[in-house]
């Protein structure tokens, strides 16, 4: 199996999860590589439901070990919870399953105080943030202000750090938003206790991975949220505070780049957003409420409603570009069932090949493709689904430029269909 980097093509929420579940079962090892809990990767798994949100959506599988890299920012009590969790319903994870780098930056309360007295502050122009304190938590990285995982493990390093900080977040939490101001020593003990958990996970992420490609083993780096959330590349401001382009899963892991042998797009068979920022192929009638109702919109971290819309091409050609895109997974065709005519975007006017800096002001040029009515869920091979269908994938395969290599026609494991040999080798 190649080492493999998986990531979003649209604006999160295309399917991830589910992707790197069943390409999991081939790898030694899952990576997540930047974002925090403002991920939600919704994995079923024998019609039972499980949301991700820090944990690489691999912890399911007994053949590999999952690891959270340095580039991922850590809210303790999410991860402690979500391993809790999983012990509730009979999985039991040690420290053979899961390593988490000393090196990633730790989420803490001043974070999670600063992220919403902001979002607040903004009113009609707030960004969309989940305030789940990770934009401010990425800027004290930059900033070299930040506590990582390590410091959790070393009290007087703790304290030290927290003397060096918290008094200037105090300033704005107080003085510019008259919110309530910090305690060190509350911060100290409960961290400190939070870490004692923690420490048996803790570890070298960076040598754990390297020791797996000297045995010859295969790597899986997840990604979380879409391209064009991406800090650089997405609709800036309206983004996340990271890299989420497959460049990223270098950095935020430790493993260089001739080690990535695949790049996995997902693609949803349609478009949705959450939060606020440009979206051309919006659908604000009925058939966009359609596609929310019939696709289960609403945000897994969050549970906002998602805006939903048709498939974007220029979009997820940008990010076949942006990425490297080898192979494309599309995912959620099912929902598309019962519809008579199904919109594709194939440009924006006026803009020729060119993508625009900026998708405020872009206007689709639309296409229509016949739709089909079956129900597709118990599809297993290409030649099952309606002839309608496999002309949209084909069409939209040729229009991006990448083949699809996985079809999802339902949420389940078993509902997926593979055409290459990928996700089989």
């Amino acid at each position: 199996m190649p080492n493999i980097v998986v990531v979003g093509t649209q604006w999160g929420d295309e399917g991830k999860g589910k992707v790197v579940d069943v390409l999991s079962r081939h790898v030694d090892a899952v990576v997540r590589f930047q974002g925090g809990n403002n991920a939600g990767h919704t994995l079923v798994v024998n019609g039972e439901q499980m949301v991700l949100h820090l944990l690489p959506s691999g912890i399911l599988r007994d053949n590999c070990v999952c690891v959270v890299g340095n580039g991922v920012v850590v809210d303790p009590r999410v991860m402690l919870e979500e391993i809790e969790e999983l012990a509730g319903r009979g999985r039991q994870i040690g420290p053979d399953q899961l390593v988490l780098s000393a090196r990633a930056h730790v989420i803490l309360p001043y974070h999670l105080a600063l992220d919403r007295l902001r979002e607040e502050a903004r009113g009609d122009a707030r960004i969309g943030t989940t305030c789940r304190g990770i934009g401010p938590t990425y800027e004290d990285k930059a900033a070299r202000r930040g506590i990582v995982v390590g410091d959790l493990l070393d009290a007087s390093r703790l304290r030290a750090r927290l003397e060096a900080i918290v008094p200037d977040k105090n300033r704005m939490i107080v003085g510019w938003f008259n919110g309530e101001p910090i305690d060190i020593d509350d911060v100290c003990e409960t961290y400190l206790a939070l870490g004692a958990q923690l420490a048996p996970f803790v570890g070298d992420s960076v040598g754990h991975l390297h020791g797996i490609q000297r045995r010859g083993g295969s790597i899986l780096f997840e990604g979380a949220q879409g391209t064009f959330l991406d800090v650089d590349h997405g609709t800036y401001p309206y983004v996340t505070s990271s890299n989420t382009v497959a460049g990223a899963a270098c950095a935020g892991s430790g493993v260089g780049p001739t080690a990535i042998d695949e790049v996995v797009g997902i693609a949803k068979a349609y478009t949705t957003r959450v939060g606020s920022g440009a979206f051309p192929t919006e659908d604000h009638g009925e058939l966009g409420e359609r596609l929310r109702r019939v696709g289960g919109e609403f945000g897994a971290t969050t549970g906002r409603p998602r805006r939903c819309g048709w498939f974007d091409v220029p979009l997820v050609r940008q990010a076949a570009r942006i990425n490297g895109l080898t192979r494309i997974a599309l995912t959620k065709l099912d929902v598309l069932s019962g519809l008579d005519e199904i919109p594709i975007c194939t440009g924006y006017e006026g803009m020729g090949d060119t993508f625009p800096d900026a998708l405020d002001n872009a206007v689709p040029i639309y296409e229509s493709v016949p739709g089909w009515k079956e129900d597709m869920r118990h599809c297993r091979h290409m030649s099952e689904l309606p002839a309608s269908c496999l002309r949209y994938v084909a069409h939209l395969e040729e229009l991006i430029g990448v083949p699809v290599e996985l079809v999802s026609v339902g949420p389940g494991r078993q509902e997926t269909i593979v055409r290459g040999d990928l996700f089989t080798r």
